[in-house]
């Protein structure tokens, strides 16, 4: 009789560098897949409809990346608690916990959308929307949030995937989503003339079929993950699991929230700067987005790995893991930072016309702070993985107010206001707050707290 190879990974022993370079590269490539489709957009509506084109992607983007916030904590909690089943030896429930978490999340989405939709007005009116890049804010904004169950619903089927140690796979789908986005940018922005609509109708279509595609593997190979799973369990939640689900992800979900949160009240201050500086900010993101490529996916790699040997009382391997995670991370952290510091017109000059010299202008002095964004994108990755593996909420909780709020706004005001820095100190602000879960997770890791998560199983 035949036996269905198993696709799951038991990521407990082995050579940690290869299973670390192995795991983290795909995700890597999905992230840049991510970052660059998110990029189109802003590049082919900068190029055509010049700064407030760019200002309407760059805030309709940050109003409906408020919304992601639920996907993104609860999709990493689940992550974190599939490698924390595998490592303790208990697949079964597998099938029964993604039931629970998918079931939970599609209802999350629902109900996000509609409130997106009410408060729409009120965001954008709060994040000093400039008069010229309204209408494209609105129209961006109101389609991603219509298509926010397909970001949820991917989120959700690519945790699992992850979790398993299967990172190749949602490379491929996300790479599919990334080409058909710039075919439809096009189509739309170009060929039909919708303005920031059209890009945001092209990401959401894209994310659709990604997310459809996705989830039709994981139905067909759900022998090779071993998951058995009824239609049942996506509508009669686990309350045990679902209360695993809900303390772990709650505070990653904060953690999410409050630093989106924090991100909006910095970018309402820096609107009020005007249109060119509101079209720089979105630039600026696009290129610090750059900086959590590599240290997002060795974070989700990471996470993966260190949840499996906590449980299975690998400690040694934890502190392995954590070393190569600190060496990757921060070489590419300095060969970014030389690049930023050598070629920074060239960089920024490829997100909007070259006559908009105001808002080209404003990249000399954004240097600095890009290297910071750099650095402390590497240190927290690292210990962000030690913090989301373990499982333990109650640092995660701590983590994400003040990273998220107390920091991020403290930081922004100080700088920004109360030194009269302007954009550049709430800039400033924003990026010295990123160090923030590095020392907590120093801490964390120096103290023993992190090995304790294995008495919890």
């Amino acid at each position: 009789m035949h036996r269905t190879q198993s696709q799951i990974k038991d990521f407990t022993q082995g050579n940690i560098s290869r299973q670390l370079i192995v795991f983290a590269l795909p995700l890597f490539l999905s992230n840049l897949l991510q970052v660059v489709y998110n990029m189109v957009d802003m590049i082919i509506v900068g190029n055509v409809l010049g700064k407030a084109g760019t200002s309407a992607v760059s805030v309709g983007g940050d109003v409906s990346a408020l919304l992601t916030f639920v996907a993104m904590g609860f999709a990493n909690a689940g992550q974190v608690l599939i490698a924390r089943y595998i490592g303790a030896k208990q697949r079964e429930k597998l099938g029964r916990f993604i039931g629970t978490m998918s079931g939970f999340l599609a209802l999350s989405a629902v109900v996000l959308s509609a409130v997106g939709l009410l408060l729409q007005d009120t965001l954008l009116k709060w994040m000093n929307t400039p008069d010229e890049a309204w209408e494209g804010a609105v129209a961006y904004s109101t389609i991603c949030m219509i298509g926010l169950i397909f970001i949820y619903g991917y989120n959700a089927v690519s945790a699992i995937l992850r979790g398993m140690g299967d990172s190749k796979h949602p490379f491929i789908f996300i790479s599919i989503a990334a080409v058909l986005n710039l075919v439809l940018d096009v189509v739309f922005v170009i060929g039909f003339r919708m303005g920031a609509g059209g890009a945001a109708l092209a990401t959401v279509i894209s994310q659709a079929i990604s997310f459809l595609i996705c989830t039709a593997f994981l139905i067909h190979r759900r022998a090779e993950f071993e998951l058995k799973i009824h239609h049942r369990d996506f509508f009669v939640w686990d309350k045990t699991m679902l209360s695993a689900l809900v303390k772990l992800g709650t505070p990653m979900a904060i953690k999410t929230a409050s630093i989106q949160v924090s991100k909006l009240f910095v970018n309402s201050w820096i609107n009020s700067y005007g249109v060119a500086v509101s079209a720089f900010a979105g630039i600026a993101n696009k290129v610090s987005s750059i900086a959590n490529l590599i240290s997002a996916a060795m974070n989700t790699a990471g996470s993966t790995m260190v949840g499996q040997n906590i449980v299975a009382g690998e400690f040694t391997r934890v502190k392995k893991i954590l070393k190569n995670l600190a060496v990757i991370t921060l070489t590419v952290a300095t060969v970014m930072s030389l690049l930023i510091c050598l070629f920074p017109e060239p960089i920024f000059s490829i997100f909007t016309d070259e006559k908009d010299t105001d808002v080209l202008a404003l990249a000399g002095g954004y240097v600095p702070i890009a290297v910071l964004l750099f650095v402390g994108s590497a240190l927290r990755s690292v210990m962000n993985a030690l913090i989301n593996g373990s499982g333990n909420y109650k640092i995660n909780f701590v983590t994400a107010i003040l990273d998220g709020i107390v920091m991020r706004i403290g930081l922004a005001l100080l700088f920004g206001l109360a030194l009269d820095m302007q954009h550049y100190g709430f800039w400033l602000g924003d990026a010295l707050a990123g160090f923030t879960p590095f020392w907590i997770g120093l801490v964390f890791y120096l103290t023993g707290l992190w090995k304790r998560a294995r008495e919890r199983e």
